[in-house]
């Protein structure tokens, strides 16, 4: 019998769901034992179910091939079968709202890479590299929720990591105004070149909803927990604009920083070069070693040469220079379906492990 804790996956189908099953293959602490997805795709194999929609690089692993994909609104069912889950879904924010919760009214954990959840005031959101103080949050929401161990925790949107880390690091110099512009991969989309032709040699100045996630989310991550909820924080002010680019995977920040406390651009590569988290200390095994790398050629970093870099776990950082206007600028590059979307969820798996909060039933 395994001692690996048996994972489920919602939404299975979908490019997410995906890319958690592709993360998960051979992974040391976790199994992925049931995919669900929509009532269309119910009683299929994962294979026929996928046919030719498989997306990722790598090819899809045996173990989940011949897994008879279970109805995911068949919460009771699917939830009896696993140790927590993993949430991919394609629903209404409603919707997912309702179904995140019902799973963890099973007394099951869900790790959730969806929206829906990211501003319930007791769900914490988290970057475990930033802020996994804030999955002490989970005690109050299992009071309001009347679970022992069920309980929802979700990650944050793929646009902010090529800069929110780098933010963080730079705490202690008190950046109050940043101006960014992120330019977005079309996986962030569930997108490849094939299913969306009209994006090769083009760029689309508009990402529905994606600026106010991008100026808002960060502030939660670095809010405080008070009277049993998530109070975000007011500071840095953060104006964004977002824009969809001809390029697969990996998403790119151009960002200015104003600082109360100005520092040298020496201090400011020391501070992101030696950022650490609990995920470093703790080792955990989707850990990047070395979370912010600096570049310090000119052209760097760029997707094709920078993405992958720590299997796509870590965050490139390059152009660090002084500006006229603000008082640094640089250039961030995150990859958006591997930190920023699945792999991003299965650290915070892994922390949450770690720290207890999801365990065998």
């Amino acid at each position: 019998m395994s001692e690996k804790l048996k994972v489920g996956i919602l939404g299975a189908t979908g490019m997410v769901g995906q890319r958690f099953i592709s993360l998960l293959e051979n992974h040391p602490w976790f199994e992925v034992v049931t995919v669900a997805a929509s009532a269309r795709s119910a009683g299929k194999t994962y294979e026929e179910a996928v046919g030719g929609r498989w997306k990722m690089d790598t090819p899809m692993p045996e173990a989940v091939k011949k897994l008879v994909v279970m109805n995911v609104s068949e919460v009771e069912k699917v939830a009896s079968t696993v140790d927590f889950v993993f949430s991919a879904v394609d629903m209404s924010k409603e919707e997912i709202k309702a179904i995140e919760e019902e799973y963890a009214k099973t007394e099951t954990p869900v790790v959730s890479n969806n929206s829906a959840h990211r501003w319930t005031p007791d769900v914490p959101m988290v970057v475990p590299e930033i802020n996994p103080q804030h999955f002490e949050v989970i005690k109050y929401q299992k009071e309001r929720l009347g679970t022992k161990r069920g309980f929802v925790a979700v990650k944050p949107n793929c646009s902010i990591q090529s800069y929110a880390p780098v933010l963080t690091a730079w705490k202690e110099f008190e950046p109050y105004e940043v101006v960014a512009t992120t330019y977005q991969a079309i996986s962030g989309a569930g997108k490849t070149f094939k299913d969306w032709p009209e994006m090769v040699e083009n760029i689309i100045p508009y990402i529905g909803g994606e600026e106010e996630k991008s100026e808002m989310e960060p502030l939660r991550l670095w809010g405080e927990i008070k009277d049993g909820v998530i109070v975000p924080a007011q500071e840095p002010v953060i104006t964004c604009q977002c824009v969809r680019v001809p390029v697969l995977n990996g998403h790119t920040a151009a960002v200015f920083v104003k600082f109360r406390k100005k520092p040298t651009k020496e201090q400011l590569i020391e501070k992101m070069v030696n950022f650490r988290g609990i995920p470093q200390e703790l080792e955990l095994p989707s850990a990047p070693k070395q979370f912010i790398r600096y570049m310090e050629e000119d052209n760097r970093p760029q997707v094709k040469a920078d993405v992958d870099y720590e299997n796509g776990m870590g965050i490139s950082v390059g152009r660090l220079r002084e500006d006229k206007v603000y008082d640094y600028k640089f250039i961030g590059l995150s990859h958006n379906t591997v930190r920023g979307a699945a792999g991003g969820a299965v650290l915070c798996a892994e922390t949450l492990k770690a720290q207890g909060y999801i365990t065998k039933k």
